[in-house]
């Protein structure tokens, strides 16, 4: 008895990966370059704190 496999979703997921990434790096390059300064500043700042770096 002989089994033959195919791996056709590797393929297919990472197309989708790559979809999702690129969806996902446009929005942000989007958002940020339409953000003001200080709402970015606040939000790295924020993010600072949140991951327990002090920034004072």
């Amino acid at each position: 008895m002989t089994t033959q496999t195919a791996n056709i979703t590797a393929v297919r997921s990472n197309g989708f990966a790559f979809i999702m990434a690129l969806t996902v790096g446009v929005a942000l390059l989007t958002v940020s370059g339409m953000a003001q300064a200080t709402v970015l500043h606040d939000a790295a700042h924020d993010q600072r704190h949140a991951m327990a770096f002090p920034c004072h």
